[in-house]
């Protein structure tokens, strides 16, 4: 079976400019719904990547293609398969929600009795029931977004594209969109796409992750075995003599940077505990004064990704002194 979505050095260029360049990726594996982060900068090229998945861009070179199907040359199937929330409002404001909805649903292959069946269901499910009749033009930044969402999914897409959809909502109303998109793919097994700048929704929601910058591919990344493999990491200030401590740290398989003044930064293997470090530091007679640990997050990740940062926390809490002394000379 093939992967949601296929890229195989895909290039498009809009008049002279090559908005995206060679870019080959599969992602989305076969099977129950995933969702996939769509990251970079302002003008990395991903609003011109979603409209090239939609059929709206022809490739200049390469291919795209979403569950096995060509997005320019089998447009018309590809379009059948998706669902698109826009980033912008595209309504008519004078109708009533409930009908235009039902519009959409017609307008994406089901037959009136069952679109209009399916648009009191889906409005329903994202909140909107008893606001239904009521022109989409009243409604708030929160309600014409749940209403976006509606249309998108009235048809049982199998991929649906979301362009910021917690743009302009307010907390409670960002964790039931997000809540909705959990369920979209956990529950319907729909497949998402999810374009976001704000990483903690795609943290929160997303499987896999794909960062563009300057319409190329600068990192790509499984985010369930990036979790698994990005190992702790520790800050410690301790008080006493610790010139014993890197061989103390090296006996429970610990990488240990010491920064002076009793400061380290310590990374653990993943089996080892957190509490292990207060035995350690009981044997080299050494006093707590500081103990704080994270992972690195997706923005530190995508801050090295984009190039503002030359590593994340995880990896330079990780290196060997002579290296780090070379690093920071950089």
């Amino acid at each position: 079976m093939s992967h949601v979505i296929e890229l195989d050095n895909l290039s498009v260029r809009l008049g002279r400019r090559e908005i995206l360049k060679k870019i080959s990726c599969r992602i989305g594996r076969p099977g129950s719904g995933r969702a996939i982060g769509l990251l970079g900068p302002n003008g990395a090229g991903k609003s011109t990547l979603i409209q090239t998945l939609l059929g709206f861009h022809k490739p200049s070179a390469g291919a795209a293609r979403i569950l096995g199907f060509d997005c320019h040359h089998s447009s018309t199937q590809v379009k059948a398969l998706l669902g698109y929330m826009p980033e912008s409002d595209s309504f008519v404001a004078q109708l009533p929600a409930i009908t235009f909805i039902r519009l959409l649903a017609e307008l994406s292959g089901l037959p009136p009795a069952a679109a209009l069946e399916k648009a009191h269901e889906t409005l329903f499910h994202v909140g909107l029931g008893e606001a239904r009749y009521r022109p989409i033009g009243t409604y708030s930044l929160g309600m014409k977004q749940m209403a976006k969402l509606a249309q998108a999914i009235v048809h049982g897409p199998e991929l649906v594209i979301l362009d910021e959809p917690t743009n302009g909502l307010d907390p409670g109303a960002r964790t039931r969109m997000l809540k909705l998109i959990r369920e979209m793919k956990e529950e319907h097994g729909m497949h998402v796409i999810l374009c976001s700048h704000l990483l903690r929704d795609v943290e929160e929601t997303c499987d896999e992750v794909v960062i563009l910058k300057d319409g190329v591919i600068v990192h790509q990344a499984d985010l369930e075995a990036e979790r698994r493999a990005n190992r702790r990491f520790v800050e410690l200030e301790v008080l006493g003599d610790d010139s014993a401590l890197a061989t103390a740290l090296g006996a429970i398989r610990a990488e240990g940077l010491n920064e002076g003044g009793g400061r380290w930064r310590i990374v653990l293997p993943g089996e080892v505990e957190i509490s292990a470090l207060w035995k350690v530091t009981a044997s080299c007679s050494l006093a707590i004064r500081k103990l704080t640990h994270r992972r690195d997050t997706l923005e530190e990740i995508f801050l090295k990704a984009v190039g503002h940062l030359r590593a994340t926390p995880g990896e330079e809490a990780g290196r060997k002194p002579e290296e780090a002394a070379i690093h920071g000379r950089l």
